[in-house]
């Protein structure tokens, strides 16, 4: 029944538990982005609803999907959700309710979903999905049965990857599935050929940092910048697409479409320092000799070549830094603009010894 996700093998197991001896009426998917947990809630429901198709397609009448609108599920939108909540099955045995992106219910919302986690009626089953808990309140978690997700190994990644692009040579599937670090929606991210372009801008940037004399950390921030813009651009693109099959109000779809900018941006500056980190720590292994850690497999002649022992403090400083830098993005509302210029200028400082022409 969940053959087609990949491994979270406990989660599985505790689902198929769930659909042997009869559901919980709340349960809260937690885990990172990207690792399928939006999957393995449609294939639960569908499931619960007798295995039906039409669950996919999420037009079965017995199933209710909650998607946040703008930054953060409203109390409005919850209470929509609970006025369904009362109408008795129509053809199933019971009534699925998906709410995803659980972690973004304000402090109303989730005060009036306790209410119908706290008594719900006897044929619902609730099912939360969140991408962190933290923000979900103890009562919330409490009355939900916990089905936890973790990130996926790189085997599995490297296996969806060569599944979706058979063209790929052994090293860029690896480094790809490296990359994606054990996410699925990464990996299908840098895949796609604008994705690709832009992460050959990011190396290169990464490389200009101790390779190139002329070295502007203005104009590397912008480059980060324009990337995070044109993956933004795409997502909205998207968005608007798909709504043109939802019967929303101009304020509903411009909120939906100004918050998969938002969030495709800030996706894009987390990755693009994610990767920073990787080449600089990549530099430290191919001093080291370690070319088989290498995370960028696919460009390893070039780590090898510029991974020399002048460089090894200077790259160890660089990735520190850069991950300074990606948690004060994922915890603070940062300028990224004047955070990644001050990025850049201490990166060229750790690496201020002699500066190699770039090959």
């Amino acid at each position: 029944m969940f053959d087609s996700i990949p491994e979270q093998g406990e989660a599985k197991r505790l689902l198929a538990a769930a659909l042997a001896d009869g559901p919980a009426h709340a349960y809260l998917f937690h885990g990172p982005a990207g690792v399928g947990k939006r999957a393995t809630a449609l294939a639960f429901a569908s499931e619960l609803l007798g295995g039906d198709a039409r669950v996919e397609r999420r037009s079965h009448p017995d199933l209710y999907v909650l998607e946040p609108l703008g930054d953060q599920i409203r109390i409005d939108a919850v209470r929509e959700m609970r006025r369904d909540l009362h109408m008795r099955p129509f053809e199933a045995d019971r009534r699925v309710y998906l709410l995803f992106g659980a972690h973004l219910l304000n402090d109303e919302a989730a005060d009036a979903l306790l209410k119908d986690l706290e008594e719900p009626p006897p044929y619902a089953v609730i099912v939360l999905v969140a991408d962190e808990v933290g923000s979900l309140a103890e009562t919330i978690r409490s009355r939900c049965q916990a089905i936890p997700f973790r990130r996926l190994s790189e085997r599995a990644v490297r296996e969806e990857v060569r599944a979706r692009a058979p063209q790929l040579t052994e090293d860029q599937a690896t480094s790809i599935a490296r990359v994606a670090g054990g996410r699925l929606d990464r990996a299908e991210r840098l895949l796609d050929p604008a994705a690709a372009q832009r992460r050959e801008a990011l190396l290169e940037t990464a490389r200009s940092a101790y390779a190139d004399p002329d070295f502007d950390p203005g104009a590397a921030a912008e480059k980060l910048l324009e990337a995070a813009r044109a993956r933004a651009a795409e997502a909205k693109e998207r968005e608007e697409a798909a709504l043109e099959e939802l019967d929303l109000t101009a304020r509903e779809a411009e909120q939906r479409v100004r918050r998969a900018g938002r969030g495709a941006e800030r996706e894009e500056l987390l990755a693009a320092l994610e990767e920073l980190a990787a080449w600089y720590r990549d530099l430290v292994a191919a001093a080291a000799g370690a070319e088989s850690a290498l995370v960028h497999a696919d460009r390893a002649e070039q780590l090898e070549e510029d991974g020399t022992l002048e460089r090894l403090e200077g790259a160890v400083r660089a990735a520190e830094l850069v991950r300074e830098t990606w948690r004060s993005f994922e915890e603070l509302q940062l300028s990224a603009g004047l955070a990644l210029e001050a990025l850049f200028v201490e990166i060229r400082r750790a690496f201020s010894g002699p500066v190699a022409a770039a090959s």
